[in-house]
């Protein structure tokens, strides 16, 4: 069932595998201070997304076995893809512990813990499967392109070691491990449900391509009271 998600999604991933800033990592044309945007906006969803996977593994009725699978994965979530940005931030000399959420880091997050924490848990698993299957996939499309391109380019070593990361076997054993619960959870569902389910998988697929469109433009919230009085001053 996992599959007739992605197979819905296939239009939106076909387009995020494109995505300008993945592909500015490969042929080392991103400049560095979007990478480090993305990697503390990253930082910060993880946090939340660690914690939707504990909700998930928390939830009463779930086997046994799910609920350690989801706490594993949640440890995974924090300790290795974590650990890279904490390299990254050790590396540029960064102190991301005081950063804050920007806007669509926020409305990813928000949109996945309230389907995780308010809606059936076949619908939480669904919500937080593209944060692993599409990442995975661009990995590995980033991959085949760092291939083709060989030595043709420079680029910075941490992006090497992002491609890396989600390109690596580890990292696709944890993917097929959540896709099977995936489906495993679909086999039990009603179809109203299994409607919901790719809903969601859809979602988080547009918020994922969203994400990196964040990155991609620097965003940053609004000065508005800044802009009120620049408004006044013009006016006045």
């Amino acid at each position: 069932m996992a599959q007739a998600f992605w197979d819905a999604a296939a239009p939106l991933i076909a387009v995020t595998e494109k995505h300008p800033f993945l592909v500015s990592m490969v042929d080392g044309t991103l400049d560095l201070e979007r990478f480090r945007y993305y990697a503390i906006q990253d930082a910060l969803y993880l946090t939340d997304f660690a914690y939707c996977l504990r909700k998930l593994g928390s939830n009463p009725g779930i086997a046994e076995a799910d609920a350690k699978r989801l706490h594993g994965l949640a440890r995974g979530a924090e300790e290795d893809e974590k650990e890279l940005h904490r390299s990254f931030f050790k590396k540029w000399d960064i102190d991301a512990s005081n950063a804050e959420a920007m806007p669509k880091t926020l409305l990813y997050t928000s949109y996945m813990i309230r389907v995780v924490e308010t809606r059936p848990h076949a619908e939480g698993l669904a919500v937080l499967l593209p944060c692993f299957w599409v990442y995975m996939h661009v990995g590995k499309c980033m991959l085949k392109l760092r291939e083709d391109l060989g030595d043709t380019v420079s680029r910075s070593p941490q992006f090497d070691a992002w491609i890396d990361m989600y390109a690596g076997e580890a990292f696709e054993n944890e993917v097929r491990d959540y896709i099977s619960m995936v489906d495993q959870a679909a086999k039990g569902a009603d179809p109203d449900t299994l409607k919901k389910m790719e809903e969601h998988f859809m979602m988080s697929c547009k918020l994922e391509h969203m994400f990196w469109d964040q990155a991609q433009e620097l965003m940053e919230w609004p000065d508005i009271v800044g802009e009120e009085a620049k408004a006044k001053g013009l006016n006045g």
